[in-house]
């Protein structure tokens, strides 16, 4: 074992691990993505919720205790997590609960911030006798190995571990970003620094955080408190509790590079924060490539979801001048490809693309149903939505944005709503 590191028992670890999954966020950057759905339930990746990502994480680095903290619309993320997420045996202290807002501090306030989540749920925590408390942001997408960080932490002896993701240093100014010494040990902690510090020997990179923590329990509860009483406070762990802690305790990076799942082929570990229309546009779209960093298909890491069960996805007609293809595309259950065509797109659940259609560089999100003649090019389809025959987007972008959402990256976003105006 190499010098100064503890000892560590991981599987009595991970069984006194009690994660919790902050999903109250509205995500109100993805605009009408988020109009009836909490962030983390919107639909990513053909057959899954954002939240499903962080609940694979625990379930396959063996953490059994997980909470799941919502306030917003929270009623799709109660119902799916309900559905899918149940198969833990109770019995074994293993569990999947959804822990709602319930105004359970003297002032009867609703979740200020995600310090401030927690601090409402102090009580229910403490009745568990939790020895290491892993914090989840509820509304990213990676996958990622909890252990090994958990391990990290407990060989350091440290008191908080932060996640952090290393990325271009003019990209960094879009994060918070930690500075951190030779060893790794945070030395600060800035909220979207206009000058970000780089990561000591690597000028031209900074360390983001990526919203993941592990606190020691009783070194958490008292931060909490304190944070309670300052009224000027946000009550968010990352611009007001953990800069508050830079110097005076055992605070480290971790660098998700050492515990990120990643196939051979990724080239860099994968993190996306999907919060933007354009963000969450690319991430979908990445998964079309022939090789995403992203794998969904590594049984090693399998990524867990709640689905009804539909039938498979149908391609019908082969004539000449109408023919149901898709190409560098991802079809999920229940859609019918008929006679249309479907190039580097991605169709969740039960879409229907009709004939003479061209669907290209599109997201298309379920019960969709694309008239006949209709031409999609770098689209977002919400759910439900019924495209009129013969419907051009994509090629007049000050037509488009007459009639929809139109983003700074060219993605044109179409509502039930905006249909209904035309």
């Amino acid at each position: 074992m190499p010098h100064g590191k503890k000892p560590v028992d991981l599987n009595a670890a991970l069984k006194n691990t009690l994660a919790l999954v902050l999903a109250g966020g509205r995500g109100s950057r993805l605009m009408n993505l988020t109009d009836v759905n909490a962030k983390p339930a919107v639909p990513f990746a053909g057959k899954f919720r954002i939240v499903d990502f962080p609940l694979s994480n625990c379930i396959n680095s063996g953490v059994r205790r997980v909470a799941v903290l919502t306030q917003y619309k929270a009623h799709t993320l109660i119902q799916h997590v309900q559905r899918g997420w149940g198969f833990l045996k109770a019995e074994l202290q293993e569990f999947i609960e959804v822990w709602p807002a319930q105004q359970q501090t003297k002032d009867e306030s609703w979740y200020r911030g995600t310090a401030d989540a927690v601090f409402q749920n102090i009580d229910v925590i403490k009745a568990y006798g939790t020895e290491h408390i892993l914090v989840l942001a509820g509304d990213h997408v990676y996958k990622q190995n909890y252990a090994k960080m958990l391990r990290q932490h407990i060989e350091r002896g440290a008191e908080v571990s932060v996640a952090c993701v290393d990325v271009p240093i003019e990209d960094a100014k879009g994060f918070g970003v930690v500075g951190v010494d030779e060893d790794d040990a945070i030395i600060s902690f800035l909220e979207k620094p206009q000058t970000p510090p780089c990561i000591p020997d690597r000028p031209d990179r900074a360390f983001a955080s990526m919203g993941i923590y592990v606190f020691n329990p009783d070194f958490l509860f008292s931060h909490l408190h304190r944070d309670a009483t300052i009224k000027e406070s946000s009550h968010d762990f990352g611009k007001d509790l953990l800069p508050h802690l830079v110097g005076s305790c055992r605070l480290y990076a971790h660098r998700f590079a050492d515990s990120c799942v990643m196939n051979d082929a990724a080239g860099e570990p994968y993190w996306r924060d999907v919060g933007t229309i354009d963000a969450y546009w690319k991430a979908n779209m990445d998964l079309t490539t022939v090789t995403p960093a992203l794998d969904l298909y590594d049984a090693n890491w399998p990524v867990w979801t709640y689905q009804e069960q539909r039938p498979s996805a149908k391609f019908v007609f082969d004539d000449e001048d109408r023919r149901g293809l898709a190409v560098d595309s991802l079809v999920s259950s229940g859609c019918i490809i008929s006679g249309g065509v479907v190039r580097r797109s991605l169709l969740f659940n039960n879409v229907r693309v009709n004939s003479y259609c061209l669907v290209e560089d599109s997201v298309v999100l379920p019960n969709a149903d694309i008239g006949r003649g209709a031409v999609l090019k770098k689209a977002i389809v919400n759910f439900d939505c019924r495209i009129p025959e013969g419907l051009v987007v994509g090629e007049d972008a000050e037509l488009d944005a007459q009639r929809f959402h139109l983003t700074e990256g060219g993605v044109t976003l179409i509502t039930k709503e905006m249909l209904d105006r035309l």
